[in-house]
């Protein structure tokens, strides 16, 4: 059963960097951990629509997003959360991103991602594991 459901957005930019968020100490999921911006999908919100107002809120950004995957995980606690994950690309450097939540957003590399303390489900997310 589904008990939420989460719009995230894996963002490259012209060199093919991906957007990434540094979450903050105050989520209540993985805290401190990086990963692409995202959030909940809210009543009545189609997930591409989310993905819209969580890449806007998150980073002052738009973009031309398209689904390109959607995985189903039981949370620790056991509720069941449907991830709805676009991509997208932009000429945005990093001067043009305004952070909206969390601790940084920052354009990566994959190298650079690597080196980050990731969510556990960002490899997934990215559509690297």
């Amino acid at each position: 059963m589904i008990d939420h459901e989460v719009a995230f957005v894996v963002l490259t930019d012209r060199v093919g960097r991906v957007l990434m968020q540094h979450r903050g100490h105050d989520k209540r999921a993985e805290p401190g951990r990086w990963s692409p911006p995202g959030g909940l999908v809210e009543p009545g919100e189609d997930a591409l629509t989310a993905a819209h107002r969580e890449l806007l809120e998150e980073t002052g950004l738009t973009a031309t997003l398209e689904l390109c995957r959607v995985l189903e995980q039981v949370g620790a606690d056991g509720t069941g959360i449907r991830l709805h994950v676009f991509e997208g690309s932009t000429d945005a450097r990093q001067e043009d991103v305004v952070l909206g939540e969390g601790l940084a957003m920052q354009f990566l590399t994959l190298e650079e991602i690597e080196t980050k303390e990731l969510a556990s489900n960002a490899w997934a997310l990215l559509g690297r594991e």
